[in-house]
């Protein structure tokens, strides 16, 4: 029996089909988005001002109490934690990992509060309540899990990289000024950080190299192929030459088919279509089980498939 295939039922045949694992899993992930999508209200709204604001409240607290009575109950510890404090694997993304040391800090400060603010409400409006809420709860737990199996303290750094990551893949061309009058593209961003982690994963070595592997784990398994989308143009793309459009003669004495235009490609070699997503190609004549929408946010007639229906750049 082959593992790598699954069935299902085809109400038009009335019988079972086999799917293979790469529809299986297509399904799955188009299942995902409806039930985020049916529910997208429910969960936390605003998570990222909450966070914020718990940030520095504890951090004045901290400034007021020099004991950190507060903020040591609250810290990320693997000992205390298989103690009974379980409270502690959610607690630590309260807990303040910067020192305000002049004025220059504190606005530096303010303006990544700010920024991932900000990042959190364009993903939370891209995807709803309840997924961003998943997305997060997600990366929290994986930075539980390895920094339990590791034996070290769980910091938020690579959980705010896996919200840079998400808004970079979901809005690739949108721009921030860094320092604020240098305009750069979020997607190049991504890149940077793309760089730093696989150099962390070559410096560290076995095992801290699972740290930045397992704690971006949310990101990989949320955005799936969709990652291909903020990446460089020459890793998305291959560059082929068309082939040329030659006219096969007919056989003499041959019939003419009545079926011609089934086999029928364009100079491009591409099959003709009625719908074709504005973001990764796909059209129903090469799949035709895809589902296909029209955004009427957009400004235009611009077609998309069930993955991207939710997941795209509005076009203005």
């Amino acid at each position: 029996m082959d593992s790598g295939r699954a069935l299902r039922y085809n109400r038009k045949s009335g019988c079972h089909i086999r799917v293979g694992r790469e529809t299986t899993l297509k399904n799955f992930r188009r299942g995902f988005e409806r039930f985020c999508l049916r529910h997208r209200d429910r969960g936390i709204p605003n998570l990222m001002l909450w966070i914020a604001v718990g940030n520095l409240a504890l951090y004045l607290l901290s400034v007021i109490d020099p004991s950190k009575v507060v903020v040591n109950a609250l810290s990320f510890s693997a000992d205390k934690i298989l103690h009974g404090q379980i409270w502690r694997l959610f607690t630590f993304v309260l807990v303040p990992q910067f020192a305000i040391t002049d004025a220059w800090s504190a606005l530096l400060t303010l303006v990544m509060f700010f920024f991932y603010y900000q990042i959190g409400r364009i993903i939370e409006t891209r995807w709803g309540v309840f997924k961003f809420n998943l997305y997060y709860l997600t990366g929290v737990v994986m930075i539980d899990i390895i920094s339990l199996i590791l034996g070290i303290s769980a910091v938020t750094d690579y959980l705010n990289l896996s919200l840079i990551l998400a808004f970079a893949t979901l809005c690739p061309e949108d721009r921030v000024l860094l320092f604020f009058f240098i305009p750069l593209k979020v997607k190049w961003i991504a890149w940077f950080y793309f760089a730093v982690t696989i150099y962390e994963v070559v410096a560290y070595g076995f095992p801290l190299l699972l740290l930045p592997i397992f704690a971006l784990l949310n990101y990989f398994l949320f955005f799936g192929s969709d990652i291909q989308y903020v990446l460089p143009d020459f890793l998305r793309y291959r560059k082929r030459k068309p082939a040329p459009f030659k006219k096969a003669a007919p056989p003499s004495g041959a019939k003419p088919d009545a079926n011609w235009a089934a086999g029928y490609r364009g100079a491009d070699g591409q099959k003709p279509y009625h719908h074709k997503c504005t973001v990764c190609g796909r059209t129903d004549a090469d799949y035709p089980d895809l589902e296909f929408r029209y955004c009427s946010k957009c400004k235009g007639y611009y077609c998309y498939c069930m993955d991207h229906i939710n997941n795209h750049v509005h076009i203005q």
